[in-house]
Parts: structure tokens; C-alpha cells; sequence
């Protein structure tokens, strides 16, 4: 008899391109590794994904931070996790009970422009869209890309994520 894992993240696609590619499955890999990186088992956890349009992430950039225009990924933690020293790395979240896990925050991220900018890379959407989820529950987790020790911090731990994932460095 197999156990079979709770998922990490709770995905709805608005954009039926997102279910075709995948977004699901990618996701939750980038995700459970980007936890497993910090220490943190996925159980216990979980996060929220809009997979959606450039149209619908535009709407919501500028609805939350002011900018009227889409971006790749978007990410709103439920907590502040950020460290108080520039590049000192942020308390991890505890988990909660399988039954009532820990909300760590919501993504969204838009086809549109990932589907461009990995094109523009060149790089396989697939690693593109890995890339950007890690980056997002780095967020998520406290890591930010604002004051340059922290912009560092998160580089770094972007980058040793995605080795893990066979992913090469995408700051190269």
C-alpha cells in the first residue's frame, strides 16, 4: 500500500494553457524543494496558486502594488517573515497539523509573460516557470530582493534550489 502525499499547494488555473503545461505538478515540485532547502517538510504547510493571464496579473499588480502593467509572478505572504538585518536569513514558519496546515500566502503567476521571457532566455518554459515559483515561496518564507545583502541571500538560495532541481544558475 502507497501513502500518498498532501499537497503543498492548492492550484487554480484560469488560463486552460496553465493546466495543459502542467502548472500543478511543476509547482508543487519547485515548492516542496524550495521547503526542503529551508528544512521544512511540505506536510504541514500550504500555499495557494493562481495560475492566470497577463490581462488578470496586470489587474492585480495594480490593485497591490501600483504598477498597471502584468509581471511574471506575484507572491503575498500571510506573514511578515523578513529578517530585521539586510541579508540575515528569516525565521522559518512552524507547520501546522496536517488536517489545519499553515498558510504560508498566495501566488499568481501570468502566462504570457513567462511563456515570452523564457522564449527571450532562450530557456525551456519548464525551468522558467520552476525558477519563478522557488522565487515566489522564497517570498513567501521571508526572503526578499530589496536591500543588496538580502538581493544576494536570495540569489543564492535560488540558485542552489534549482541545481538540486537540474536547473542551471539563470543570473548566468
Amino acid at each position: 500500500m502507497t501513502a500518498t502525499m498532501e499537497p503543498l499547494l492548492e492550484t487554480l488555473t484560469e488560463d486552460a494553457r496553465w493546466h495543459a503545461f502542467g502548472l500543478a505538478e511543476l509547482a508543487e515540485e519547485a515548492a516542496r524543494a524550495a521547503l526542503a532547502d529551508r528544512g521544512l517538510a511540505a506536510e504541514g504547510f500550504m500555499i495557494s496558486l493562481l495560475g492566470c493571464t497577463d490581462a488578470r496579473i496586470a489587474d492585480l499588480n495594480a490593485d497591490f502594488r501600483g504598477r498597471p502593467q502584468p509581471t511574471n509572478v506575484l507572491s503575498w505572504p500571510s506573514v511578515e517573515r523578513a529578517a530585521a538585518e539586510d541579508g540575515g536569513v528569516p525565521l522559518p514558519p512552524v507547520a501546522g497539523p496536517t488536517e489545519f496546515p499553515e498558510e504560508l500566502g498566495d501566488i499568481a503567476i501570468a502566462w504570457e509573460t513567462c511563456e515570452r521571457e523564457a522564449a527571450e532566455a532562450p530557456k525551456p518554459m519548464t525551468d522558467h516557470v520552476r525558477h519563478l515559483i522557488v522565487h515566489a515561496v522564497l517570498h513567501l518564507l521571508g526572503y526578499d530582493h530589496i536591500r543588496d545583502r538580502d538581493a544576494e541571500l536570495m540569489e543564492a538560495t535560488e540558485i542552489r534550489i534549482l541545481a538540486k532541481l537540474g536547473i542551471a544558475n539563470p543570473y548566468e
